[in-house]
């Protein structure tokens, strides 16, 4: 029996501070946030039936009317982020802070420098910034990407030097041919240097018959005999 009293007067308890909260809650004073959301170019009634309004998290929710402008009700005073939740359109959210008094200001969302206030009209005037993109853009060829490619950087300063060297150098100087004649030699390989391919020829060429040669060549240089 005492363990049943204990439950209920616990459950009471309980009870009377939920009803104490409850009517604290209700007598908070609310308010409303009003606004309109444009797109330009595009009439309100194509977009507003697949748009809605949230404040924080979806903690409260109102619609678009057909004309663009919207209500959010049952808002008690603090600060909220308003956003404009379209599939189509993008718009930036704007930050709404409500006095317990009732006074309202609107001013731009400022994540980095919260303390920064860049006061904007009320009732809030939302415009669209632009379209949802859902998808990743294709990458296109452009002659860009071809004088970039660094192929192509490579041979640009050959072609150049091929082309505007001999503007540059008179070659009917013979000071100036005499200095390319000894360049042009100084490249060549020297003659004393064998060559990698004659080596190569000769290591792997079968051997000459010279014994046969010579042998014939005896035969016929000695005395025939009768």
């Amino acid at each position: 029996m005492l363990f049943i009293y204990r439950e209920g007067l616990i459950l009471t308890v309980l009870f009377g501070l939920c009803a104490c909260h409850d009517a604290e809650a209700e007598g908070e004073e609310k308010f409303r946030i009003e606004g309109r959301a444009l797109v330009h170019g595009v009439r309100a009634e194509q977009w507003t039936p697949l748009a809605h309004v949230q404040l924080d998290r979806q903690e409260h929710v109102g619609f678009v009317r057909l004309d663009g402008s919207f209500t959010v009700n049952d808002v008690p005073s603090g600060s909220y982020v308003v956003h404009i939740v379209s599939p189509v359109y993008r718009f930036e959210p704007v930050r709404v802070d409500i006095t317990s008094t009732g006074k309202m200001r609107a001013r731009r969302v400022n994540y980095i420098k919260t303390s920064e206030v860049l006061q904007l009209p009320y009732p809030v005037q939302m415009t669209c910034t632009g379209h949802h993109s859902y998808f990743t853009k294709r990458d296109t060829w452009g002659w860009s990407d071809f004088f970039m490619n660094p192929m192509v950087l490579m041979m640009v300063p050959p072609v150049l030097i091929i082309l505007l060297l001999p503007k540059l150098i008179n070659m009917n100087d013979p000071g100036m041919r005499r200095e390319m004649e000894q360049s042009m030699s100084m490249l060549n390989p020297s003659t004393e240097i064998p060559d990698v391919s004659e080596l190569m020829t000769k290591f792997f060429a079968p051997p000459k018959c010279q014994s046969k040669s010579t042998h014939r060549g005896h035969r016929g240089s000695g005395p025939r005999r009768r």
